[in-house]
């Protein structure tokens, strides 16, 4: 596709930021379509390249719900593929292949999975794809990545989870750990993909080199994500617990008298506010209630106090006390309930399908992009005519462009100013540097980032020990500035005028109390562009309410699905953060490139919320579109059948199960000793007999070792794991043979696994340039050589405490 004068990169002012990106889609996974999406959704014209019988979720109802409407596909199908084009291709039949090169060599970027036809299957390379088409960026998806000795053992989402730690750590000791419901990891996985392969999209564009191959591993998504960098943590902090025994947060869903309320206390104030919310301050002083673990110790005695006053008072009036006493809190939704809660109505989050049915909208705003109604999604083959006629004369052949050897850098030349704290602004200006920028960190000895002192451990310096502090701010630099004095806000306000980008993510009444909203970036660096990641956005009435990850498991209704039927919902703990992060760096590239085809900047917003809406669409598609309302089923799924957790020999040995593909049944009935049982060839089938099969696989379960039960299935085809620690998942071959960690030594804490993004760029990882940096650890760097400032004025900011390397309230 042509490029645009004067420097960018795609489209033209007045259409969408990639309007003249063609997309080749060649996925059968919900992460695979949702990856595509996020492109159609920025304006790319997205090729839904499909089988003869179609892709299998236009038949998918996770209700068993019939499809309906004109195109008789199915709701869900409908907000995946909203606004793509489709074309049938046989890629197994005479022709196909060349069907889909002739295409190729139109496309920027191929988006493709294992569930469907790979590039690879059809007996090509991407080097021979560049051939015909230099440009042009491949974005493969698999569950364990390309190379390495697992990567082609079966696996899915459920399955990952546990291999990655996460299953072991929920639920009640010595009972049956469960794993997250819904499809949060696959959700997650695309956000990543997507943001990776649009950087690699920007580069090829640029640089005039060779399109690169974007290998994507599903499972290093989730080692970060779904046991919070527990590799890097327990390489370090040997005395550190990464889910050694199992428990549920307290508080966290608690029983009102009206429904369900979520609560999130990740500070000990905030332990002591909730204990306040609830008529209960004694609770607060209780020094064995004082840790989560402690709560988990005595869980009856603690519930039994929560629901005292809970169950006594509606959600509303809950919401309402927690949030004056700025506990996080949320109602908990679920696909009933969620779209009328007033905030989102209030904001328009939710829209209308073509299809007849309610969706989140696209999860984030660009100011100087305004957000188009949703366009339906495609009939089977409904460009056939149209793109896969004869293409005549190629023409001449592309001029050749040199191949990379190392990872693109496409934000190279780049500075961003990161005011972020915690996890999800960290995590994605992390993913900037990774890709080139320079990225400054900003805190203050009087108000470091929380996320500092959530180690776990008791150290003197233990600031510097958190695992999320050192995962998600590899290869920055550290400046304290403190805030609230005016040397500190004017060297900020400095900082801001040579940036690029200029990324928060604090409720927004904190960065506007210190003058520094978006008219006051704009005004003092018109070229700036501000990205603000609040956790409701920055209107509605929740917008000034404080909320974590947790919080936005519980209010999405991403906790409704996790959990026992008869139990409380259970949030998935925190992966929120990292699907936020890497939709708002998406979003920032966007955002980059409508700078460089118009010289404009702008303001873009990404609530973490509405990442966690997405997530949990189908929860709202069902019962807007069916009148079903999709519940909690412990480790069962309506995704695979059987699903479940099974009990091996020994002591809290677990085996996990999840046969999500109909051709996987009958090696796993054979196994287990029921060869007639292999007639049960549906899913639908499966699930009605569930019960009896449960019974006859725990029974295989029960007589063997855990290690050699999910040997044994592994070898027969079988997705299976066994239920590991994160402290466990440590030393895995995958992991080791793609050389996902990156060691560096902390100055503090010494070696560190840092662990890479989970793409490899032709086969390597992008450097992490340096370790997470301490506090202040590159103050007088910044402040003399970007700032320009004189010893003596730095010495004068560090005697009045403006800067500093250790936090001021600390003895």
């Amino acid at each position: 596709m042509p490029e645009m004068a004067g420097g960018g990169l795609l489209g033209t002012p007045e259409g969408a930021v990639l309007d003249q990106v063609r997309v080749l889609e060649l996925t059968g996974t919900i992460s695979g379509a949702y990856t595509a999406k996020l492109f159609a959704d920025a304006g790319a014209e997205v090729v839904k390249v499909e089988p003869p019988d179609g892709d299998p979720l236009r038949s998918w109802s996770a209700s068993g719900s019939p499809a309906g409407g004109d195109s008789g596909d199915g709701a869900f199908f409908q907000f995946l593929n909203a606004g793509k084009r489709s074309v049938v291709i046989d890629l197994d039949g005479p022709g196909g292949r060349n069907q889909f090169l002739a295409l190729a060599a139109t496309a920027d970027l191929v988006v493709e999975d294992l569930s469907a036809g790979t590039v690879e299957a059809m007996g090509l390379s991407h080097a021979e794809l560049n051939e015909s088409n230099p440009s042009l960026v491949l974005l493969s998806i698999s569950p364990w990545g390309r190379g390495g000795p697992w990567d082609q053992r079966p696996a899915n989402e459920f399955t990952l989870q546990s291999w990655v730690g996460s299953t072991h750590s929920r639920g009640i000791p010595d009972e049956m750990p469960l794993g997250v419901g819904g499809k949060l990891g696959e959700f997650l996985v695309a956000a990543n993909a997507a943001a990776l392969g649009l950087a690699a999209l920007m580069a090829a564009r640029r640089d005039n080199a060779r399109g690169e191959h974007v290998d994507v591993s599903a499972y290093e998504a989730m080692t970060t994500s779904f046991v919070v960098y527990a590799h890097l943590y327990a390489a370090y902090a040997s005395d550190a617990r990464t889910g050694a025994t199992r428990s549920i947060e307290i508080p966290s869903v608690e029983p009102a008298k009206d429904g369900w309320v979520g609560f999130c206390t990740i500070t000990g104030q905030q332990f002591k506010d909730f204990c306040v919310v609830i008529d209960d301050p004694e609770m607060a002083e209780d020094p064995r209630l004082a840790s989560g673990d402690g709560r988990m110790d005595h869980r009856d005695e603690v519930w039994n106090r929560i629901a005292r006053f809970t169950q006594a008072h509606t959600v509303d009036e809950i919401v309402d006390k927690a949030t004056l006493l700025r506990v996080p809190v949320a109602p908990i939704g679920d696909g009933s309930r969620v779209a009328q809660i007033d905030h989102f109505a209030d904001r328009g989050v939710y829209v209308e399908n073509p299809g007849g049915f309610t969706q989140p909208r696209v999860p984030y705003q660009l100011s100087a992009r305004p957000p188009h109604p949703v366009p339906p999604a495609p009939a089977l083959g409904e460009a056939d005519d149209e793109l896969l006629e004869a293409t005549g004369d190629p023409g001449p052949a592309p001029s050749p462009r040199p191949a990379r050897t190392e990872p693109s850098l496409p934000l190279a030349g780049l500075r961003v100013c990161d005011l972020a704290t915690f996890w999800a602004g960290p995590v994605a200006s992390c993913l900037l540097s990774a890709l080139g920028a320079d990225v400054i960190k900003v805190e203050s000895i009087q108000r470091p980032d929380g996320m500092r002192f959530a180690s776990g451990l008791t150290r003197d310096d233990l600031w510097e020990w958190s695992p999320v502090t050192h995962g998600a701010n590899t290869g920055k630099r550290s400046v304290t500035l403190n805030l609230s004095s005016d040397d500190g806000l004017a060297q900020v306000k400095r900082l801001v005028e040579m940036s690029d980008i200029v990324i928060e993510n604090y409720s927004p009444r904190v960065v506007e109390n210190f003058g520094l909203d978006w008219d006051e970036v704009h005004r003092l660096n018109p070229n700036a562009i501000m990205v603000r990641m609040p956790a409701f956005g920055l209107t509605g009435p929740w917008r000034d309410r404080t909320g974590f990850a947790m919080t936005i498991e519980q209010a999405s209704g991403l906790a409704f699905l996790t959990g026992d039927p008869e139990g409380r919902p259970l949030v998935p703990r925190g992966m929120c953060d990292q699907l936020g992060g890497m939709h708002a760096v998406f979003a920032t590239l966007l955002a980059l490139e409508h700078r460089a085809q118009t010289g404009e900047a702008q303001l873009v917003e990404v609530p973490l919320i509405e990442a966690g809406l997405n997530a949990a669409a189908e929860q709202v598609i069902e019962w807007s579109a069916y009148g079903q309302l999709l519940q909690r089923q412990g480790n069962r799924s309506p995704y695979a059948a059987p699903q479940g957790i099974y009990a091996a020999t020994g002591e809290d040995r677990w085996v996990v199960i999840s046969v999500d593909q109909d051709a996987q049944w009958p090696a796993l009935a054979a196994l287990i000793g029921r060869d007639n049982w292999a007639e049960w060839a549906s899913r639908d089938e499966r699930q009605a007999h569930h019960d009896e099969i449960d019974d006859a696989i725990s029974a295989w379960v029960a007589e063997r070792n855990r290690d050699d039960a999910v040997d044994e299935l592994l070898a027969a085809g079988v997705p299976a794991a066994p239920v590991i620690t994160g402290r466990d998942s440590i030393d895995n071959p995958q992991l080791a043979a793609r050389g996902h960690q990156q060691w560096m030594d902390h100055v503090v804490v010494g070696a560190v696994p840092y662990p890479s993004f989970p793409g490899r760029f032709n086969g390597q990882y992008h450097r992490l340039g340096r370790p997470a940096p301490t506090l202040g650890e590159h103050n007088e760097e910044i402040l003399r050589d970007v700032l320009g400032l004189d010893d003596a004025e730095i010495a004068r900011l560090a005697e009045a405490q403006v800067i500093g390397t250790r936090p001021a309230f600390w003895g």
